[in-house]
């Protein structure tokens, strides 16, 4: 990594790890600086969001693969998360039984045998890594051997994701339907409606996120890094080359389901439900979004995008609720005309646009400068 680099994301890690958390501890709700439990909650959501932003731009910034199924990952890491905390909630929920409310509304009166091993938070993160990455592996390969690329690859993830969602929000899968899991109580023995549980979490995911970015960065420098990019750039040209494009994809496709899926798992404690419509196919546009507006192939991009298209929806969704879509449409057309390179690129666009703007013309110059050879050699006596 750069130097430069490094140290921006050294300190953004110690804002995120330490100033922060520090600043809800510490400081008193009317002092200038306080970050209240609830902006601890809502950027600990804003960080997960950003895993799954990273995710998205390693597939297609910079292996040239848009994928429009992102979503699906990371709500099966968050399904996964979430049934070992609806396991955590015991006989607590409103009918007082040792299975999840949603079992008992269905008429079971025993847990099913998929659900039993979910007790133990091992095997559920175990769960939330080999069934994203299983699921991209099968995919990936079918997909890659076949030569599907380019819009079809997006149209075919778009369809794995609504498919998925479909089933999810059947009750016969005994997930939960249409409202998912929610009503979560505990995670590791932590009450999740503890401050100091939820400020756990945002340190869990700010490191999440730091590991990620630090990981992805590293591998983009690596051999792999620099085929990862000749596919973007020329995928004939590597196969040309005698690498085996297909196997570079597959790679990065499952590394960055278990990316999302990350994000997945993080996110359901802190939000606190989990449901179908996390993996509805407009959850992967809006990840989409995200990347373009902060900027594709740099990865710190699609954080700032992240962060900052869910802070301005937090406003608008407020504001004028109604008009949120036309919005982010608006914002997505906008940046994809005028900032190509997204909020990243801002600063090389605006010294490109300085430079052309303010280039002296050809012949154009100081005139006191610019001598001819007849005005510098001295005049000479006619006789």
């Amino acid at each position: 990594m750069k130097s430069w680099e490094l140290r921006t994301a050294a300190v953004t890690a110690f804002v995120l790890l330490v100033v922060i958390p520090c600043l809800n501890v510490f400081t008193e709700p009317g002092f200038a600086f306080h970050v209240s439990d609830f902006t601890i909650n809502l950027y600990g959501k804003y960080l997960c969001y950003a895993i799954l932003a990273i995710s998205v731009d390693f597939l297609w910034g910079y292996t040239g693969l848009l994928s429009l199924g992102q979503a699906l990952f990371f709500s099966l890491g968050g399904y996964m998360m979430g049934m070992y905390l609806m396991r955590m909630i015991g006989d607590l929920g409103q009918y007082h039984k040792p299975i999840p409310d949603f079992l008992v509304f269905l008429g079971w009166s025993e847990l099913p045998a998929f659900w039993r091993p979910f007790s133990s938070f091992p095997f559920a993160m175990s769960m939330a890594c080999l069934i994203p990455g299983l699921l991209a592996l099968v995919f990936g390969y079918l997909a890659f051997r076949s030569r599907i690329r380019g819009v079809y690859f997006s149209i075919l993830t778009q369809a794995l994701t609504y498919g998925a969602c479909l089933l999810f929000f059947r009750n016969s899968l005994l997930l939960g339907g249409n409202n998912g899991f929610t009503d979560f109580k505990f995670v590791l023995g932590h009450d999740l409606r503890s401050p100091a549980t939820q400020r756990g979490l945002f340190m869990a995911t700010a490191l999440a996120l730091v590991l990620v970015y630090t990981g992805c960065r590293w591998l983009s420098r690596t051999k792999f890094g620099l085929v990862q990019r000749a596919i973007r750039d020329s995928e004939n040209r590597v196969l040309f080359s005698g690498y085996a494009a297909a196997n570079y994809k597959l790679f990065a496709f499952v590394v960055s389901a278990l990316i999302a899926s990350l994000g997945g798992v993080l996110y359901a404690p802190q939000v606190g439900i989990i449901n179908p419509s996390e993996m509805a196919p407009e959850k992967s546009l809006e990840a989409v979004v995200w990347v373009a507006v902060g900027g594709r192939g740099t990865l710190i991009g699609p954080v700032i995008g992240a962060i900052g298209v869910n802070a301005l929806k937090s406003w608008a969704t407020r504001a004028y609720p109604d008009m949120w879509l036309l919005i982010l449409g608006t914002l997505f057309v906008l940046v994809t005309i005028f900032l190509p390179k997204g909020i990243v690129g801002l600063a090389a666009h605006l010294r490109t646009f300085l430079r052309r703007r303010f280039k002296p013309r050809d012949g154009e110059g100081d005139c006191d400068t610019l001598a001819t050879p007849a005005q510098e050699e001295p005049l000479v006596n006619p006789k």
